[in-house]
């Protein structure tokens, strides 16, 4: 039986669209209290994303001097720490609760999970974990704007909004893209479209640009492109038709990972309790793969520039894909912290440059971004967000090919999406149309 959602009224679709028009239809004092609140939301997450990201590079630094056979010890006695934490503090959860929170409470997403998910999240990817710190920031951030609610007395869509901004304040922080980290925050949610959260679209991207402007003045990070590609030009109308191809190789890949990703959550659940044994495990596995293929470990934030500046063969680019999307389904499934949207787009690269050795006169940039586009909107369901996402970290102009790739990706992922709340509430909202 599906959740009821006493906070959501059940309208018919024309009125849904009217309110569309909402904010215009204010006078100017409500819009610009309105605006002064979402932009102090983006200060504040952008000054926490800030703090967060200083404190990683400095916990970073001093464990990336393992290297080879030591990993086998210190990967798992991070496991065995971020165990202990999950253990004493609580299960701060995945993306998936957080989906669940914004549909099925109201938008609020509990701050008392934070602690764990901080310190959990902060020695996962310290230690090497193949996850990205979008998803701790995510969750932190949403509960600020969880608390801002609170503290205004909002309700329905205003308070879920705030949530929201919050939110997309912590996801663009981290890519340097307000509309994208905006677009992101509300397409996450769903497994098909993302309406029902128009209203909320306009406060996700006034957030998320003070957040990015905080952020950025912190760390300098944001301002250029993340990474920097092969310079490309889009000149023959066939450049299209190869982004769809790559967009149907990068889906194929989608599908290759999810199978992966199952089948170490599978394995990794039949590891009994206590939850420390199994991070600890996980540790194992991650500390092998990264002695085996050292650019398997981290997030691939900085390790996608290798795949970039080395002449690697087609062959071990593929192997490297593999080890990769093992790493990530090792990370999440077994019980580390973090997201693994960067960690999908390093797969894509690897997979990409191998397809561009492979085919001759293919363009190496094309290639990579687009496969990186297809196997992220695959797995997340988010073309759009990918699209302006990577437009932002790779400096890809025009970004057209990027999202016909996005969207071939998203229209031949599973039926079954990996995060499984975006299909419950994709069910949810049905039934509520019904």
């Amino acid at each position: 039986m599906l959740p009821n959602n006493s906070d959501r009224p059940d309208q018919p679709q024309r009125w849904k669209f009217l309110q569309l028009f909402g904010l215009v239809r204010r006078n100017p004092l409500v819009i610009s209290r309105w605006v002064f609140r979402w932009v102090v939301v983006g200060i504040v997450c952008g000054l926490f994303a800030g703090l967060y990201w200083n404190i990683l590079e400095f916990m970073t630094h001093q464990l990336q001097r393992f290297e080879g056979v030591s990993l086998l010890i210190v990967m798992p006695i991070a496991g065995l720490i971020i165990g202990l934490v999950i253990h004493f503090l609580g299960n701060p959860g995945e993306i998936a609760v957080i989906v669940d929170n914004i549909h099925f409470r109201g938008g609020r997403l509990d701050a008392r999970k934070n602690p764990a998910m901080l310190l959990a999240s902060l020695v996962s990817i310290a230690a090497g974990g193949s996850a990205g710190p979008e998803a701790p920031l995510v969750q932190v951030t949403g509960s600020f704007g969880t608390w801002v609610g609170d503290r205004l007395q909002l309700q329905g869509e205003d308070f879920r909004s705030m949530s929201l901004a919050a939110m997309a304040a912590g996801f663009t922080a981290l890519f340097g893209s307000p509309l994208g980290g905006a677009m992101f925050a509300l397409e996450i949610l769903h497994h098909q479209h993302i309406v029902e959260y128009y209203e909320a679209l306009m406060p996700a991207i006034v957030s998320s640009c003070a957040s990015y402007l905080v952020f950025a003045l912190i760390t300098h990070l944001g301002i250029a492109p993340t990474w920097h590609f092969p310079q490309y030009r889009l000149e023959n109308v066939d450049d299209f038709i190869v982004a769809v191809l790559l967009g149907v190789v990068g889906a194929i890949a989608g599908w290759v990972f999810m199978v992966i990703f199952r089948g170490c959550d599978r394995l990794l659940t039949m590891i009994p309790s206590p939850v420390y044994v199994r991070t600890t495990v996980a540790g194992l596995g991650l500390g092998i793969l990264a002695a085996l293929l050292p650019l398997t470990r981290y997030f691939g934030h900085e390790e996608l520039d290798a795949v970039l500046t080395t002449s690697f063969s087609g062959v071990f680019l593929l192997v490297l894909a593999l080890g990769k999307m093992t790493a990530i389904s090792v990370t999440v499934t077994g019980g580390w912290r973090g997201g693994f949207i960067i960690p999908l787009f390093f797969t894509g690269a690897c997979i990409g440059k191998a397809v561009a050795i492979l085919v001759p006169g293919l363009n190496p940039a094309l290639a990579m971004i687009c496969t990186m586009a297809a196997i992220n909107a695959a797995v997340t369901r988010t073309p759009i967000s990918t699209t302006l996402l990577l437009a932002k970290l790779t400096n890809f102009h025009p970004f057209t090919p990027i999202l016909f790739a996005s969207l071939v990706g998203f229209f031949l992922a599973p039926k079954a999406p990996l995060i499984a709340s975006q299909l419950k509430t994709q069910q949810y909202f049905e039934e509520v149309e019904k």
